[in-house]
This record gives C-alpha cells, structure tokens and sequence, in this order.
C-alpha cells in the first residue's frame, strides 16, 4: 500500500468557522436535508457544438452502516449520480456514501464510466474509515485489460474536518436552508487523484434564475477544491430557501444541470405527504437511482441468505431427503407428501392443520392418463 507523497502528508487545517460551524448542525438541519431531488443535464450556454442530454439525481436518508466486528450506526446515506449522453457517448457517474451526524464520511464509493464501444473506462474511488485513519483506494479499468489499482492510508489527525463529495452534498443543503454562508468555510477534502488538498465555500450572492418558464430567487454558493497553488476546481450551486438545487455547473465543464420542474418552488422544506400520481412506465434498469438501489438490495439479500446457509448446514441434508422421497415416490399430490414427509418434524400443531390454506387455493391435479410411451 502506497502512501501519500511527502508534499501532501500534512493535512490542510481545518479553518476555525468551519470547525464552529459543524458543531452548530443539529437533527433539525439534517432532517431537513433528507429528499430526492432530479434535474435535467444539458450542454452549457458557450457550448452551442456540444450535445449533452441526460439526468442527474441526489438522494438523502437516514440508513444503517454496518462494519465487521463492530454494531451498527444510525448513518445519513448520501447517493448521488447522473447518466448522460455526450455527442452520443454515454457515460455515467454514481456516488453512495455513509455520513454519520457530525458529517464524518464512514465510508464513500465513487465510480465514473465512459461507454465507448471499443475501449470502455471505469474509474473507482473508495474509501472506507478505520480506527486510525483511513483508506483511499484507487481503481481504473481500460478496455479488456486487467485494472489497475493504488492506495493511499491517512492517520486520523490528518483527517480533522475532512469534507469528501458525499459529506460536501449535505453541507450544502444545509447551508441552502439557513440562506447563508459564513465566511472562511475551509475543510480538508481529496482531490481526483485521492491526494488531500482544500474545499472552501463563499456566497457569491443572490440571483434570480429561471426554474422552466418562470423565475425565483436563489443563492449561489461557490464550491472550490484547490488541488495545489496552481490547480483549482470551481462549482457554482444555485438553491432555493426549501434546500432544492436548481442550477449547477461547474466552471469551464460543458455539462449544465438544470431544474425544469416548476412545481417544487411552493416548498418550504418541510416534510409533507407526497402527492398521488398515476402509475407510468418506468424502464427501471435505465433510471440510475433505481438500479442503484436494486444493486444495493440484490447484494443485501445475497449476503444474508449465504450466511444463513452457512450457519445452518443441516438445510441441505434435509433438502436431499425430501427430493429423494419424492423422486422415488412420485405422488400426485405434491402438498399432502409434503406434509405427510414433515410432520414428524413438528411439534407445535397436527399435521392437519398445516398448509391447509395452500391446499386451498391448489386443489390437487387429477391422475393424468397414461402415457403412450411409458414402459
């Protein structure tokens, strides 16, 4: 495992304001951070050549975080993404970290892909804290060649403040609630290149932006991450009083992302019940924050069922018999063998009682004739 060159071991300090502000977020911020938000991408104004069409989403709730060996934690799960088409390139990019109260990143991944059909790019960044620091993982997949993977470890002390993408997403709801940045916001974040480098946020002010075919007022936030004294990243974020995003770009980048829907510009950022809509067709597998959280659910379920088996092996001495007895009996009713074969097995009812109500509703086949062709 590599560790972080000798220019970026000392970590950027955390400026005091920042350090007084995150002590001043409570419950009532956060909950009302937690919504789903989805905006159309567009190609930017001084882009007229480029074509750029897409979504990008944000999602906030409140999640368990498991690690091994250690109980669960009552984390904000931050998962952000978009899917886009560039001059018909598809590319994508996903983000899911867990973040607990204090805006301390437990654990984030972040995976970027570009779709080209004859040399495809993945890149992957993870991250994951231990008890004395923790542990940036690098990794880029070209094409069919084997990927390629570096690591970083940060001690603790270095990491005082530190303000990743996930983390970054609920500081600027909450700084878009209070309609206010204080000045000299300075955190410790990473660069693209997992290095440790410094995330600052001003007001650059309120401005009044177009949200479909009307306009409302918002305030813009500037996000910048200074990789060193001559490389810098700048994001412009422009939000209403109720925490939405209605327009952000980041500076010099071709993508624009934009709120078209007019309707959420009555919200307060108080919680309220969600409106009926009628059922419409949805292609699941192409909308990135349903398959994302079907990826998330799939492996849930994979792990918990692998680990019942295992911690019950007497499951596939039991199944055997069954299928033997029945491969050598071959009844016709499959239910009354079931539970002819199970009965010994309980102790808490007759064996009459049991599957009646599947017996129910699947009333036994009638004998089929027999076959021509039996011997």
């Amino acid at each position: 495992m590599e560790q972080p060159p000798e220019d970026q071991r000392e970590s950027p300090a955390l400026s005091e304001a920042a350090a007084e502000f995150l002590n001043l977020i409570g419950p009532e911020e956060l909950e009302s951070c937690l919504f789903t938000e989805t905006l159309e991408v567009v190609a930017a104004e001084d882009q007229p050549g480029v074509q750029i069409t897409g979504q990008w989403w944000a999602a906030v709730r409140w999640a368990p975080y498991k690690q091994e060996g250690k109980p669960a934690r009552s984390c904000l799960l931050v998962q952000a993404g978009f899917r886009i088409r560039q001059d018909n390139v598809p590319c994508s990019s996903t983000l899911k970290a867990y973040v607990t109260p204090l805006l301390e990143t437990l654990e984030q991944e972040e995976q970027e892909r570009l779709e080209l059909k004859a040399h495809p790019v993945e890149r992957t960044t993870h991250m994951v804290n231990h008890h004395h620091g923790m542990t940036v993982t690098k990794t880029i997949q070209e094409g069919e060649a084997e990927p390629k993977s570096w690591s970083f470890f940060y001690l603790q002390d270095d990491l005082r403040g530190l303000l990743p993408e996930g983390a970054s997403i609920l500081l600027l709801r909450v700084l878009a609630h209070l309609q206010a940045v204080p000045p000299d916001l300075i955190f410790p974040a990473f660069d693209t290149e997992g290095q440790l480098c410094i995330s600052s946020y001003r007001a650059v002010g309120f401005q009044q932006q177009a949200v479909g075919s009307v306009k409302a007022e918002v305030l813009v936030i500037e996000r910048s991450v200074q990789a060193s004294a001559d490389t810098s990243t700048v994001w412009h974020s422009s939000f209403l009083p109720s925490g939405r995003l209605v327009r952000w770009v980041q500076i010099g980048s071709p993508m624009l992302v934009l709120l078209q829907n007019e309707s959420v510009l009555g919200e307060t950022g108080e919680v309220k019940p969600q409106p009926f809509f009628p059922k419409q067709p949805l292609d699941w597998e192409e909308d990135i924050q349903l398959y994302s959280w079907f990826l998330d659910r799939k492996e849930e379920l994979q792990a918990s069922h692998s680990d019942y088996l295992q911690q019950h092996p007497e499951y596939w001495a039991v199944q055997h018999d069954f299928l033997q007895a029945l491969l050598l009996r071959q009844p016709c009713d499959l239910i009354s063998f079931a539970d002819e074969f199970f009965a010994p097995f309980s102790h808490q009812r007759p064996p009459e009682t049991r599957f009646a109500h599947v017996k129910a509703v699947r009333p036994s086949p009638p004998v089929p004739p027999p076959s021509p062709f039996s011997v």
